[in-house]
């Protein structure tokens, strides 16, 4: 049987990054025919589809409430609209973090309110956003970082504060990736502060590569993912795919730095031959 699935992506990167396109044939001997559209195009078929994957809706930090409200109306959508709410505003970090699972100490600063900030280096970043956009690190509170939460405020955003964990300089974060809610492979990424936005202009460059997390990174991830699930009152087999993104602490302990239940860059160009087949099967899963 013949069924159909949407990739919804944006219209400054139709097709994503080229990361899916190695899932397709995959997808293909499984029966799928995959269209990639724009979230916001009017003659997509999103209605009619077996399944609507979010994969390149990279421009929605700007139309957040727009952005959501199409995801309520698509009837067959993976991830879920209520995750997407969720995960698409980095509260859900303070969420985390008072359920137990180590994540990176977040405060949160709403427009009008005046930081105090950390007595360490710092990083702030808007709670709604993507591709390190707005993102920047401070040495210490001051003129620049008031600057820089001013212009946020002035935007309207929340800004997230959260202390540097040193080991972004030196080893980067690593991103364990489950397909159905089975951990699937991992890669790291490196540091992104100071790269260029890439072509698009909506996100910075960074440079990945395969990796195999340490054990006690693995069952932080899990853990996580366990929370996550656990806040928004669903199974983890009902996300058809997750990323957490984790870094080590001064002390060495790995961190939660972000969860991307939304849209996240899965890396099957640094994962094992098996991953777009496993992604095939999830795809399957979720019609089941």
């Amino acid at each position: 049987m013949t069924r159909t699935a949407y990739f919804a992506s944006c219209a400054a990167m139709p097709e994503g990054d080229g990361d899916d396109a190695i899932v397709l044939p995959a997808l293909a001997d499984l029966g799928f025919t995959v269209h990639w559209a724009a979230w916001d195009d009017p003659a997509a078929g999103f209605a009619e589809a077996d399944l609507v994957v979010l994969r390149a809706t990279w421009d929605y930090p700007d139309r957040r409430e727009e952005f959501l409200g199409w995801c309520e109306s698509v009837p067959s959508l993976a991830n879920p609209a209520p995750v997407v709410r969720w995960n698409t505003d980095k509260a859900y970090l303070v969420e985390l973090h008072d359920t137990g699972v180590p994540t990176v100490p977040s405060e949160l600063i709403e427009p009008g309110e005046r930081a105090k900030w950390p007595k360490q280096p710092f990083v702030v970043k808007p709670s709604v956003g993507a591709g390190s956009h707005g993102v920047a690190k401070f040495a210490a509170g001051g003129l620049a970082a008031d600057e820089h939460l001013r212009g946020l405020h002035e935007d309207g955003r929340t800004a997230l504060v959260q202390p540097f964990q040193s080991s972004v300089d030196t080893q980067g974060e690593i991103a364990a990736v489950f397909l159905g809610g089975i951990y699937s492979h991992a890669f790291t990424k490196a540091v992104m502060f100071g790269s260029g936005p890439d072509a698009s202009g909506l996100y910075l460059e960074e440079r990945l590569a395969a990796a195999v997390p340490a054990p006690e990174v693995r069952a932080v991830a899990e853990d996580a993912l366990d929370a996550a699930c656990s806040l928004l009152g669903i199974l983890r087999a009902e996300l058809l795919y997750a990323r957490v993104d984790l870094i080590r602490g001064d002390d060495g302990r790995p961190l939660i730095l972000e969860m991307e239940l939304t849209e996240p860059t899965l890396g099957f160009r640094y994962a094992d031959a098996g991953a777009p087949l496993r992604f095939a099967s999830a795809v399957r899963q979720q019609l089941a």
